[in-house]
């Protein structure tokens, strides 16, 4: 039940639900908290925005249960150092997988405090920044193509046997939707226009073969992807396009990371299905000013601490 439909129910303050749940999750923390980190070898941990201005909460979830295990309002070192003093020198050494998005703050936290443990970076955030690279990159053409002088043309249709002006903007035109679809999906319109861009050889193209090459190293298997990161390290930092140069330093300081979690199959799937609950916890309760509120309705929600409700079988 969401904390809006329980605060009608009860005819009580959204205060006074939110400090309900904070107390309910506190006493079952006492009770069932304390095997919450036993047994935890894989974990998920990434830092979700849950208010606007950039306000960030710290979130880690168990792969192997595919519940949250424990959340903290920040983001940074000191949050992860945080969870990790929690844990006995017993369930550090256990951990054996860390998935994350490869910021270097959490990869630092984890060479330092589970040396044991191999980091693997979630291939849908690296995915996700070339295809960023590859926006900015369609946005700084357009810019330049439409700063080019064009020949004025003149009222009305052209003489005959002459062809008007051409468009500043060129092949570059009309490229939000086909540049960022999946080929197979593009209609015959937007299929054409990838044709028009491949055959001006023009920086988007360039830049849509190397997103659409990253994609396919996570594709190659374990065997192959080494050598195909290596090959696509190569290509983007002789690209001469700034976007893309920039993110091949990127993805060189997290080549290990990708590598491993191509290696071990894994990524931060279950991280981002609880994000999706987190969000619609704060949708229904339309938003949150009291965020140990907010991680005390996750916790009751999204984690192992279940309480004792009439009708509901333990599980």
């Amino acid at each position: 039940m969401c904390r809006s439909a329980l605060a009608e129910l009860m005819r009580a303050d959204w205060r006074t639900v939110g400090g309900i749940c904070a107390r309910a999750g506190a006493s079952l923390e006492e009770v069932d908290g304390r095997g919450r980190f036993d047994g935890l070898r894989s974990i998920g941990v990434d830092e979700t925005s849950h208010k606007k201005g950039h306000e960030y909460m710290t979130v880690v979830v168990g792969h192997d249960r595919g519940r949250v295990v424990w959340a903290c309002a920040g983001h940074g070192k000191r949050q992860l150092n945080a969870f990790l003093d929690l844990l006995t020198e017993g369930q550090h050494a256990g951990i054996e997988v860390v998935t994350a998005d490869g910021a270097r703050r959490i990869a630092d936290v984890v060479a330092e405090r589970l040396p044991g443990a191999e980091l693997a970076v979630d291939p849908f955030h690296a995915v996700s920044r070339a295809t960023g690279a590859l926006d900015e990159l369609r946005r700084r053409s357009w810019r330049e193509a439409r700063s080019r002088p064009v020949p004025k043309r003149r009222r009305g249709r052209p003489r005959k046997g002459k062809q008007a002006p051409p468009d500043s903007a060129g092949p570059v035109k009309g490229l939000r939707s086909p540049l960022f679809k999946n080929p197979e999906d593009l209609t015959e319109g937007q299929a054409s226009v990838l044709s028009g861009l491949k055959a001006a050889g023009a920086p988007p193209w360039r830049g849509y073969l190397l997103e659409e090459g990253l994609r396919a190293v996570f594709r190659a298997g374990p065997e192959r992807a080494a050598g195909e990161l290596d090959r696509w390290l190569a290509w983007a930092c002789r690209c001469r396009m700034p976007e893309f140069v920039e993110l091949s330093r990127k993805v060189r300081r997290k080549r290990d990371g990708i590598l491993s979690s191509i290696a071990l199959g894994v990524s931060n799937a279950r991280v981002e299905a609880v994000n999706s609950k987190i969000r619609v916890a704060i949708r229904q309760g339309y938003g949150f000013r009291n965020t140990d509120d907010l991680i005390a309705l996750i916790m009751l929600r999204c984690s192992d601490l279940r309480p004792a409700l009439p009708g509901r079988t333990a599980s």
